[in-house]
């Protein structure tokens, strides 16, 4: 079990492994990270069900720790979040801090998973064609030198989907699973041709 101080954002998620960029301006997330910075350096992101204040969460985020830091002089701060472990939420703490707060168990993730080559090279055919039809460049050097893990919960990650696409992903239970999730909404978002514009191509 564990205690965690979460930031409920739609629309983004985090993968163990993976760097999350975060712009902190409101005054009760601000809180929030130098609470963190005190204590563990941890924070949960995850989503809301519904975007308005207070609003349920979804059962499954993921626990980051708070790598690089820049504290501005307005009392905002940029901040490089590295996802550890993804967690259930377990409930939600009555709490008298500004930001919201979650009893959470953390959930262990599979080891060295890998893709059948199949897989991943199905996974890099649909990548190309959705990459193409949304007008991204990316360079498919480097996604071809990517291990499995940091190409399927990468692309998870940035995938310019809906907030519910985004949370059936990182709910999914292995990797397997997550790439051929991943490959189906490709075919779906790409045959509507209305995939978020806020997507970036851009894997770390």
């Amino acid at each position: 079990m564990a205690r965690i101080s979460i930031f409920p954002l739609p629309g983004v998620v985090l993968y163990p492994g993976l760097q999350l960029p975060l712009h902190i301006f409101e005054p009760r997330y601000r809180a929030m990270v130098s609470d963190a910075l005190v204590r563990d350096r941890r924070i949960g992101m995850i989503q809301p069900q519904r975007p308005h204040e207070g609003a349920p969460l979804f059962e499954i985020g993921c626990l980051g720790r708070i790598g690089e830091v820049e504290a501005l002089e307005d009392g905002r701060f940029n901040i490089i979040l590295e996802g550890e472990a993804r967690f259930r939420v377990l409930r939600e703490l009555d709490v008298t801090t500004p930001f919201r707060q979650v009893e959470g168990e953390l959930l262990g993730e599979p080891g060295d998973e890998v893709l059948a080559p199949i897989e991943r090279a199905g996974f890099e055919r649909e990548a190309m064609r959705f990459a193409d039809a949304q007008g991204y460049s990316v360079d498919w050097d480097q996604v071809s030198r990517l291990d499995d893990v940091s190409l399927i919960n990468g692309v998870s990650q940035i995938a310019p989907f809906d907030p519910a696409s985004k949370q059936a992903l990182l709910e999914t239970p292995d990797l397997s699973s997550r790439c051929e999730l991943l490959v189906q909404l490709m075919q779906f978002f790409g045959r509507r041709g209305d995939a978020d514009d806020e997507g970036t191509a851009t894997l770390q």
